[in-house]
């Protein structure tokens, strides 16, 4: 895509429409008012855009971040709102040096599905108070503060305020279908406060008073003494602006060609817009996935079009907060309700939830705990749960296979002779890996061995081994010794041979040379102790002929 300012510059009107309500919303939500959101999208916007590492992101205010934030506002007020923000700026400076965005890649698509439902669910559920025009009742679950609101709503029903935000929702979700190219979130919100203003309706409560300008940049919410307690809580935000963050990115470039984002630069300038935007009294930032969308939708080729979108706002802050103070806070709630529900990819969930009973359950399993606990809980159960399976997974990989060893028995036989030395030895292919997800199982089947003198295990295809599985192989062959049957080995690569040897299996294999480069050599080595033993008779001369090295594998 070639560059054009004027397409970057019209792009970025376009994002700063369509971001405007959504600003307000969030920072109402956030519960530090609309004052909040709009710097946050203005010095967070404009700082990662300058300092991130995709050319077309567009950061602010999000619904993830607002949902995490609640709780966080509830217990320690809008002074350690600031204060986790600007933590959690610093802590993602350090994820940039320490080059963590490389990790973004290992997160399930079920887990990133199943977060994005229940975000959207929390996001609309977050709107209800609003949306049936009653005052948001304390609490910090938002299940409890949903049903609260409905039951406040049934004694004192505010049907205004419900028909105003219905009818945002309705318009910004049809207009979509209909005329995609058109920002009907401002138009509704346009529409619902003139509706507001010519009919005097009361009972649709306005934003209130915005401040014509951003505040002052100011270090006064800072209370050092409060740092400690507010670590953790921002270690929940810095998580999330960086997964939140980079999977925007990653949406961008798939909608383009030719663009591919640094994810180390991107937590960086996320970082540094989370330092910047608590001074001026903003909330925490991320890359937004919708705002982003729409700046490439709308040909955006270069950064100018995310910085014009934060300039257009600061120009709105400076010259109409005296207008945008009067929009409904029901309007900006039907806004929300619709950007929640066109969250929702129908599509893309039913093919996730088809696709593996594994992926449906990590998809629930998230989705809930976002609803029910908060996201960052919410990504670790579904990493945790994602993890599990795989493991098991690739647990179920690992075989343990008799094996028919003729072919690589040494020399010339004879048909008896195959069938006396199968009357006494035994061997078995391990392939996969042996670790500490199935190695119990292994072991059940080695020890389950019997009737024979030597077992031999030929361990070339072993592709993982761990301590579990060292020692599981080591009691396995104790076990077996301790009934009389001789264990011998072949293959053991070097990669495998210290783990072994730290948990003192090599000891029990060294034991009178049973452990061999090749099989060939291990069922020489077989034969010559049942010989000593007296269980088999020396081989005929011409049996000897042929060279161990011209048959090992």
């Amino acid at each position: 895509m070639g560059r054009s300012p004027r397409r970057d510059l019209l792009a970025g009107l376009t994002v700063a429409i369509v971001a405007l309500p959504l600003a307000l919303g969030f920072g109402v939500s956030s519960g530090l008012g609309a004052e909040a959101g709009l710097a946050t999208a203005v010095i967070a916007g404009a700082f990662a855009a300058v300092f991130g590492g995709s050319n077309l992101q567009v950061s602010g205010p999000t619904g993830a971040m607002t949902v995490v934030l609640v709780p966080i506002v509830v217990r320690y007020g809008p002074t350690g709102v600031l204060t986790v923000g600007l933590i959690a700026g610093f802590l993602l400076v350090a994820l940039a040096v320490l080059k963590a965005g490389r990790y973004m890649q290992y997160v399930p698509a079920p887990v990133v599905e199943g977060f994005t439902l229940g975000i959207a669910c929390v996001i609309g559920l977050q709107q209800i108070p609003n949306a049936l025009g009653v005052a948001k009742p304390d609490g910090d679950k938002v299940l409890v503060v949903t049903w609260r609101a409905i039951q406040e709503f049934v004694h004192t029903p505010n049907w205004t305020a419900v028909a105003l935000a219905l009818g945002v929702a309705v318009l910004m979700l049809v207009g979509a279908r209909l005329r995609p190219t058109i920002p009907f979130s401002i138009v509704s919100v346009i529409a619902a406060t003139i509706t507001a203003q010519l009919f005097r309706l009361d009972a649709a409560k306005p934003i209130g008073d915005l401040p014509s300008g951003l505040p002052a940049p100011s270090l006064g919410f800072l209370d050092l003494s409060a740092v400690g307690s507010l670590l953790a809580p921002a270690v929940a935000v810095a998580a999330l602006a960086a997964l939140e963050s980079l999977l925007s990115a990653q949406v961008a470039d798939g909608m383009t060609v030719g663009q591919k984002h640094n994810p180390d630069k991107e937590l960086l300038g996320q970082g540094l817009a989370n330092i910047a935007a608590p001074l001026f009294g903003g909330v925490p930032a991320t890359g937004a996935i919708a705002r982003t969308a729409v700046n490439v939708r709308t040909g955006a080729s270069s950064r100018l079009a995310a910085l014009t979108h934060a300039v257009v706002l600061a120009m709105i802050v400076f010259a109409a907060a005296p207008l945008v103070s009067k929009i409904p806070l029901a309007a900006l709630a039907g806004v929300l309700i619709a950007t929640a529900i066109r969250m929702v990819e129908a599509g893309s969930l039913c093919a996730m939830a088809k696709a593996t009973r594994s992926d449906a359950l990590i998809l629930v399993l998230t989705a809930a705990a976002t609803i029910a606990l908060d996201l960052v809980h919410a990504v670790i159960i579904g990493l945790a749960v994602a993890g599990a399976l795989a493991l098991r997974a690739v647990a179920k990989q690992a075989r343990l296979d008799r094996v028919d060893f003729i072919p690589d028995l040494p020399g010339e036989h004879s048909a008896e002779e195959h069938a006396l030395l199968a009357e006494h030895i035994v061997a078995y292919r391990l392939d996969g890996p042996l670790f500490f997800v199935g190695a119990r199982r292994f072991l059940l089947e080695l020890s389950e061995v019997a009737d024979v003198h030597v077992v031999i295990l030929r361990m070339s295809r072993i592709t993982t081994l761990d301590a579990t599985g060292a020692l599981v192989l080591k009691d396995a062959v104790q076990k077996l010794n301790r009934r009389g049957i001789v264990v011998m080995t072949s293959g053991i690569r070097p990669g495998q041979r210290q783990v072994l040897d730290s948990v003192g299996a090599l000891d029990l294999l060294r034991l009178e040379g049973r452990e061999y480069a090749t099989t060939p050599e291990a069922i020489v080595g077989a034969r010559t102790y049942l010989e000593d033993a007296g269980v088999l008779t020396a081989p005929p001369a011409h049996s000897a002929r042929t060279s161990v090295q011209e048959h090992a594998r």
